[in-house]
């Protein structure tokens, strides 16, 4: 086992939120709605998932220096850490250890709201297979693939012609 792997899954364990605050809620429709416009006008959240659980993707070793057992050790714990943030991360159950790993760290460096009620998901895919970062891994190219369904003519954010 890698010598650096205790120390690892420690600040993992460290990074758990273990005592989530109360729900807040809004107090009126107006804040409610300020809120929900913030959100669509694409304001970006003030700090990164890393910045409120204390980790950084720094102490997270290249994963070539793991091997696959300890890759999935990682991910794990890593995972359990998310949940109690309320935070997942939509990856395809097929996907490879290493980029598994890759992109679990990434959220690190991912800004985000933190929720005290519901669940929040990163999510990679696009829903277009062409360009999505899973290539061959793309929960999506089951549907592309078939030919009941034509792909569409454009991407995603683009309007059709």
């Amino acid at each position: 086992m890698h010598p650096y792997l205790h120390y690892l899954l420690s600040d993992i364990a460290a990074a758990h939120r273990f005592d989530p605050p109360e729900p807040v809620y809004p107090k009126t429709i107006e804040e409610e709605l300020e809120d929900v416009e913030r959100w669509l006008e694409g304001e970006e959240p003030p700090h990164t998932f890393g910045y409120y659980c204390g980790l950084n993707s720094e102490q997270f070793p290249p994963p070539e220096q793991l091997t696959k057992k300890e890759l999935k050790l990682v991910c794990k714990a890593f995972r359990q850490m998310m949940c109690s943030w309320n935070f997942d991360a939509d990856l395809p159950k097929t996907l490879p250890s290493d980029r598994n790993y890759q992109l679990l760290v990434s959220t690190l460096n991912m800004k985000t709201d933190i929720v005290n009620s519901g669940f929040m998901t990163f999510e990679f895919c696009q829903s277009y297979p062409p360009d999505c970062i899973f290539k061959e891994y793309c929960m999506c190219l089951k549907f592309w693939n078939t030919e009941e369904t034509d792909p569409p003519s454009h991407k995603p954010g683009e309007l059709p012609i």
